[in-house]
């Protein structure tokens, strides 16, 4: 017969144990529910039916849908980046087809060939790789984690796309001016500008909070929790990111911006957009030719790129100053983050 506990909340707990099978559930609301569950329980485990509710399936009959589900839930939840990762997610469920029903165990590297060949007419190499990676680790947590050790990975044996995304696009003074009065927030023109200031990484800047900012050392702090790396670091405050900051307060606590870190990506395209039409429709006007690179292929990111690049131009910092300004850890990674102007190297040379 089942045992019967009251939980100091109030809840009730049934406990049976039959045949060196113990369980326990604590989430009933009357005693008369319990001694039920607890009958039913019993009779189940004599008669060898019982299913332990929190075993894992077995790999033939779970399947990549559900290991999706399972994956977001358990892992993607947790992590700092949850809300692009439930993005790449979606569209992995939304391209998958026929593989959503198929066994985790069956999927093979052939299917997952056919997947990334249908990613490759339409998203950039490094996309198609960070989708990959996900799949990939998802088995790795299936294996350790969820109690299928013998199952194998086939996006170890799928071929990756090979990455060339290095950037030389140079933002000009005269572009971010121009999408900044395109946009209609205050909020994202200062995020635009500090962006430039400081180098930092969107996710960075978004959770930037008022605290961590020392206008007196001219440093913020970026916990490690919001860096990349194991370790937080401190970022050096130009003049022009203290004007930046006290145009907008300061405060005393909180963030110093308030949108979604996807939302300033949006909202930085749609000021590009509008910069240009505005900039198009001011040479027609004119009846001046338009200059076919001016807010053309731009990119949020890319002020990070810039202000690298500003910093190693003309102010002359080494490489070792940049990796501290920028928070690279890998000196070979930063090389693509700054691009100097030949004639600006040619006016130091003398």
């Amino acid at each position: 017969m089942a045992t019967i506990d009251i939980l100091p909340s109030g809840r009730i707990r049934a406990r049976v144990r039959r045949s060196g099978i113990s369980v326990v559930k604590s989430t009933f609301r009357t005693r008369n529910e319990a001694k039920k569950w607890g009958r039913e329980t019993e009779s189940a485990i004599e008669q060898g039916t019982w299913e332990d509710p929190k075993a894992p399936p077995p790999p033939g009959a779970f399947t990549l849908s559900m290991a999706l589900d399972k994956y977001e839930k358990k892992v993607t939840a947790k992590k700092r980046s949850a809300p692009s990762e439930r993005s790449v997610l979606h569209i992995i469920r939304q391209d998958a087809g026929d593989l959503l029903d198929t066994s985790l165990a069956d999927i093979t590297a052939t299917q997952l060939v056919t997947l990334r060949d249908k990613w490759g007419d339409v998203v950039a190499a490094s996309t198609i790789r960070r989708r990959l990676a996900l799949i990939s680790h998802l088995y790795v947590v299936a294996r350790k984690d969820w109690g299928m050790p013998g199952i194998s990975n086939p996006v170890l044996d799928v071929r990756q796309p090979k990455v060339n995304d290095a950037r030389e696009r140079r933002v000009s003074e005269a572009e971010l001016k121009a999408i900044c009065a395109a946009t209609e927030s205050r909020e994202l023109a200062n995020f635009l500008r500090l962006a430039l200031a400081t180098t930092m990484r969107r996710g960075e800047m978004n959770a930037l909070r008022w605290e961590d900012v020392n206008l007196r050392d001219r440093t913020a702090w970026l916990p490690a929790a919001i860096t990349k790396g194991s370790k937080g670091r401190f970022v050096p405050l130009s003049s022009a990111a203290i004007a930046v900051i006290k145009g907008m307060g300061p405060k005393a606590r909180g963030q110093l911006f308030h949108f979604d870190p996807h939302t300033y990506t949006r909202a930085w395209r749609r000021a590009v957009d509008r910069a240009r039409a505005a900039y198009l429709e001011n040479c027609a006007t004119r009846d001046a030719d338009p200059d076919p690179h001016f807010l053309v292929d731009l990119r949020l990111h890319d002020l990070r790129h810039e202000g690298a690049s500003r910093y190693a131009e003309k102010k002359g910092f080494s490489t070792i100053e940049l990796a501290a300004i920028t928070g690279h850890k890998d000196l070979r990674m930063l090389k693509r983050y700054t691009h100097p102007d030949a004639k600006e190297l040619a006016k130091r040379m003398g």
